[in-house]
């Protein structure tokens, strides 16, 4: 059986909040701080799996499905870019203050205002943590990049 466009979406809606979820069980139960780019990147997951879901819940398959999809794999794309340039560039830095992703989550208010979520509690080379020997930001880049492949699939596909 081939999955649906709405399953796929909802696939990576799931996969877009269980990924935050991840993310805030790593932080608050064992004790892992995110950085200005871990944060940003929880944004870009939530505004992912939220247009993900809304094309999900569309009725039919037409154009606006495949335009939620769209714009949740542009999110996608944000997100590879987003976590490469965390492990690439970000984790050497002693600091990610006044970088775009700390600008950008300061400037907008969320990390003072909600910031059981979107807090920045380390820099970007105190942050970097390995799971089963790859680095978490590698993780993330996968998922960005898996869920990106099953949009675009989404988008695309015969109904």
């Amino acid at each position: 059986m081939k999955p649906t466009s709405r399953c796929l979406l909802l696939l990576v809606a799931f996969l877009s909040f269980a990924a935050v979820g991840v993310a805030l069980i790593s932080q608050y139960a064992f004790g892992l701080q995110p950085c200005a780019w871990c944060s940003m990147q929880r944004l870009i997951y939530l505004v992912l799996g939220a247009f993900a879901l809304v094309g999900a819940l569309m009725p039919g398959q037409g154009v606006s499905r495949r335009i939620a999809a769209a714009i949740a794999a542009l999110l996608g794309i944000a997100g590879v870019i987003a976590a490469w340039y965390q492990h690439s560039v970000a984790a050497q830095m002693f600091s990610c203050d006044r970088t775009f992703a700390d600008r950008l989550m300061v400037d907008s208010g969320l990390e003072e205002g909600i910031t059981w979520l979107f807090g920045i509690y380390a820099s970007c080379m105190d942050a970097t943590a390995n799971i089963l020997g790859v680095e978490y930001a590698i993780w993330s880049l996968a998922l960005f990049a898996l869920m990106m492949l099953a949009l675009v699939w989404s988008i695309f596909k015969r109904h």
